[in-house]
């Protein structure tokens, strides 16, 4: 009996042992290329915004305390529901943090704004 199996990304028959599944090591690669694109989509999109978020509050922020209007950070990319941590000071308001960099929404004569911090020791 022939065995007549088809490699699954380029249509090729296999040839070689009867468990093979591909024609080539080439063929293999991209099988598992693309397999791990589909299962770590979501980890790659986050972690790419989390280094958008992180250069442009670095960008802003190089005194470690500053205050940009959030229309500035939004323009540029910039998405506040990713961030990797928080830190909640003695008055109750809580600052996410995109690694060392902190920022707190506020609203001021009815403009949104972000306060940026930089992460201190005393914040440990």
């Amino acid at each position: 009996m022939i065995n007549s199996k088809t490699c699954p990304v380029c249509g090729i028959i296999v040839k070689g042992r009867s468990d093979k599944k591909f024609c080539s090591k080439k063929c293999k690669s991209i099988e598992q290329y693309e397999s791990r694109q589909k299962t770590e989509a979501f980890y790659l999109k986050v972690d790419r915004q989390l280094k958008i978020n992180r250069r442009i509050l670095n960008k802003y922020n190089k005194s470690g305390y500053t205050i940009i209007r959030k229309s500035k950070l939004i323009e540029e990319g910039f998405n506040p529901k990713h961030f990797t941590h928080y830190w909640k000071n003695k008055r109750g308001d809580v600052y996410l943090f995109v690694y060392q960099f902190g920022f707190l929404k506020k609203s001021e004569n009815g403009k949104d704004k972000y306060i940026s911090v930089t992460w201190q020791d005393y914040m440990n």
